[in-house]
């Protein structure tokens, strides 16, 4: 009998993106959806992108160097330095987006069986990325009342083990958009160079920041350089999804040989997409400063109607485009359901991402909900004021 392997069974099907074939049922209905599940920003891509593809000359698209383009991994490491990160392109290695980045940092550091420590809520795809590479999350808790603070040195303390080999984070946050302080950030350094783990550093939302203290990255810490493996990514900064493009930075050589290797045997990342993140390099400060207020006011127009729902509530996030959002309901997954199937407000709806997906605890999130707020500030509002009403009609309200 034709049978499929463990991981393929064991493989947990995307919160983002299950709900997707009641959203075009229903649009094939004639029903408007809000699509407030998926981190797809609405911005425009820079024109300075767009444009390198569109001009360039290329007769023939051959394989890139399986690092990545030479002048781009040079322009990208004149990026860091600007931001006070001092790497070269000999320390960078460009990757088929941060996912594949992600995946691989874990492939070349990790055996079957290790422990990593991430912090709970927390990315879905960590949870596939480490049954592809048999590595098991440890999931550290944090709550919504703290605005997903991060937890005390203690809490890490007690989930070490002889397996543990790393410690994930992603600042700013997804998908709760919780920033990390300078201080917090040197706590976790403390943690590493004490029990010598790496930190995977997931900074794809690093231009998102909404405090007056500038992004401090892991690769800020001293004495640390060798622990540190960068996660990094040109989807959300340049709204650049679709090139697939991201990166792994370290100043560990031994790392990035390792790291070679494994993108040798996957060939390369994509040509065009390529060109695309090199051009963006040169995109103006006044498009980041442009988008960044752009999403300062969707996040104050969206938490603030989030918070006048009755039963409702939703910290301020301080980075990237999300929230976690609590709600009054039994079932955040029958829920998001329910509003594509069985709802609609004007003719209109919500889709929403279950917030259980982004958990490894089992029942955590149960009645939470990711929302992006990627959409702009009118559509916004009419998809409040359709959970406002979806709320108050939902039958497995729980006030």
């Amino acid at each position: 009998m034709l049978t499929l392997s463990n991981k393929a069974n064991k493989m947990p099907a995307s919160p983002i993106r299950k709900l997707v074939p009641f959203a075009e049922a229903a649009k094939k209905r004639g029903v408007k959806v809000y699509h407030l599940n998926i981190g797809q920003p609405d911005i425009a891509s820079p024109k300075e992108a767009l444009d390198a593809v569109k001009n360039n000359n290329l007769e023939l698209v051959s394989y890139p160097h399986s690092a990545g383009i030479e002048s781009y991994r040079k322009g990208l490491a004149k990026y860091y330095q600007k931001i006070g990160i001092d790497v070269t392109a000999d320390e960078i290695n460009i990757t088929t987006g941060g996912s594949e980045a992600l995946q691989i940092a874990l492939a070349v550091t990790c055996n079957p069986g290790d422990e990593v420590i991430v912090i709970e809520p927390f990315y879905t795809n960590y949870n596939a990325i480490a049954l592809q590479n048999d590595v098991i999350l440890k999931p550290i808790a944090t709550t919504i009342e703290s605005g997903f603070a991060l937890p005390e040195i203690s809490e890490f303390e007690k989930n070490i083990t002889p397996k543990t080999k790393g410690i994930i984070i992603c600042n700013p946050g997804n998908p709760t958009g919780t920033l990390y302080s300078k201080e917090s950030i040197l706590k976790l350094g403390e943690i590493a160079k004490k029990h010598q783990l790496f930190i995977f550093s997931d900074e794809v939302y690093r231009e998102f920041c909404y405090t007056d203290e500038p992004h401090f990255s892991t690769m800020h810490l001293k004495g640390l350089e060798e622990n540190v493996i960068l996660i990094d990514s040109v989807s959300k900064r340049y709204s650049l999804c679709g090139v697939r493009i991201g990166a792994i930075v370290s100043k560990n050589k031994e790392i990035m040989k390792g790291v070679l290797k494994f993108a040798q045997a996957r060939l390369c990342s994509p040509a065009y997409g390529q060109i695309a993140a090199e051009g963006a390099l040169a995109t103006p400060q006044e498009y980041f400063d442009g988008v960044k207020q752009e999403y300062i006011t969707r996040r104050d127009v969206m938490i603030e109607a989030l918070n006048k729902i009755e039963g409702v509530f939703s910290p301020m996030p301080m980075g990237a485009f999300y929230t976690i959002a609590r709600l009054p309901v039994d079932d955040s997954d029958k829920f998001a359901q329910w509003l594509l199937e069985d709802f609609q407000y004007e003719n209109q709806t919500v889709m929403v991402a279950p917030a259980a997906g982004f958990y490894a605890t089992p029942g955590k999130g149960f009645n939470e909900v990711r929302i992006a707020y990627v959409l702009k500030v009118e559509d916004l509002k009419s998809a409040m004021k359709c959970l406002e009403v979806a709320l108050k009609q939902y039958p497995g309200r729980t006030i």
